[in-house]
């Protein structure tokens, strides 16, 4: 049975609105929008470790652009991926953008994310309007956006998508939760954007769905490289790189093509 361990109230006008809920079970702590979805988890006795699949999943740019200098995430929930990359991405730089100051104090408060330094900053902001404004700076770029009733993201189109496109630098790529409602608008708003350079991971368990999508010129990967990139993930991150790799190269096999800009050699 879950336990409640605080509620925040809505927050003022001028501030952020989001109810935010804490629940644990079975020693793992959950974050909630004041409704049951889960928004965020973190294993008490593993602070650092990524509990939930999504998330896990969300870490698949590793893949393919191993040594990221900019990381920028568009929402923070429980801080799982911020707090990942900071920890293990030693040369990176990542910058996490959340619009409810509410959520980022409970983040710092109850799901250990560190204070700012020279290799992570957290800023209060509207998902949207900064990534509008940061063309062609960041080699990551992972999205969480989700609100209490998480029916789809709240940012959700082709004009969003562009925006992310052009904050990537050549050569990078974005990773998108998708969740909720049908994937078939989302994937086509995104498509609309990338064109056809994005790859989906399988299904998790939860029914989220991570989207890969790319920015620059055509590139060739060999499954051989990236199979041994991906033990090395394994190893190093302890994270199932090497399923993820085969779920791609199965459920994305016709759409790797010279016509998506995305060949494996198989």
């Amino acid at each position: 049975m879950a336990t409640v361990l605080a509620r925040d109230p809505p927050a003022r006008a001028a501030e952020a609105a989001t109810a935010v809920t804490l629940s644990e079970v079975d020693g793992v702590r959950y974050l909630h929008f004041g409704t049951e979805w889960v928004q965020g988890a973190m294993r008490l006795a593993l602070p650092y470790r990524l509990e939930l699949e999504y998330q896990q999943q969300m870490m698949a740019p590793l893949l393919f652009v191993p040594q990221p200098d900019q990381v920028l995430q568009l929402g923070l929930g429980a801080a799982a991926l911020t707090k990942f990359c900071h920890r293990h991405l030693r040369r990176s730089r990542v910058l996490a953008v959340d619009i409810d100051r509410t959520v980022i104090r409970v983040a710092r408060q109850w799901f250990a994310l560190p204070r700012d330094d020279a290799r992570l900053r957290v800023v209060e902001a509207d998902a949207a309007t900064f990534v509008r404004r940061a063309p062609a700076s960041t080699d990551w770029l992972q999205v969480d956006l989700y609100d209490a009733q998480a029916r789809g993201p709240v940012l959700d189109d082709a004009d969003f998508y562009r925006a992310c496109r052009a904050a990537l630098r050549d050569g990078g790529v974005a990773a998108f939760n998708l969740f909720g409602r049908s994937l078939r608008p989302s994937l086509r708003a995104i498509e609309a954007a990338f064109g056809r350079r994005w790859l989906r991971l399988p299904r998790s368990a939860a029914g989220n769905t991570v989207v890969l999508a790319f920015c620059g010129a055509p590139v060739e990967w060999d499954t051989d490289a990236l199979q041994v990139r991906a033990q090395k993930m394994e190893r190093r991150f302890g994270l199932p790189a090497l399923s993820w790799l085969r779920g791609l190269r199965s459920a994305s096999a016709r759409r790797l093509s010279l016509r998506s800009g995305l060949r494996m050699i198989l």
